[in-house]
């Protein structure tokens, strides 16, 4: 006769994996399958957008970059920021390591028509901000 044991911390790590595959499936570009963004090493950018009653305003921090380290594009209601964060140092051993780093792109579709010849991009101690007047 065997005895069986029953683990709810078991259970609950599963739920915990079920739920982070939905999360992922919800979240991840619709361009990546799951088995590609798990392979391809891309940072998210993470951005604030808000508006205001003349313009739409796109904030995103870029630790570490200059502004020519930075592409932007906007062609019809499809804005585009790519670039790269640079590697942490080599030859050394990090103790804890929590920066990200990689190529980075993030594309959003503006549902506000803007002036796309009037947008302006500053780029103040790592933030680049993006002001573009509404149509």
């Amino acid at each position: 006769m065997s005895i069986l044991y029953h683990n709810p911390v078991r259970d609950l790590v599963s739920l915990r994996d079920a739920m982070n595959r939905l999360m992922e499936a919800s979240f991840v570009p619709s361009r990546f399958t799951r088995r590609e963004w798990e392979t391809e090493s891309v940072v998210r950018l993470p951005l604030d957008a808000y508006t205001t009653d003349e313009e739409l305003i796109i904030v995103a921090s870029i630790p570490g970059l200059n502004p020519e380290d930075v592409e932007i594009t906007l062609e019809d209601d499809q804005l585009t920021i790519t670039g790269e964060l640079k590697p942490p140092l080599e030859n050394v051993k990090y103790l804890l390591n929590e920066r990200t780093y990689g190529p980075f792109r993030r594309t959003l579709t503006l549902n506000i028509p803007v002036e796309e010849d009037k947008a302006k991009a500053e780029f103040k101690n790592g933030v680049l901000t993006l002001t573009l007047p509404k149509a």
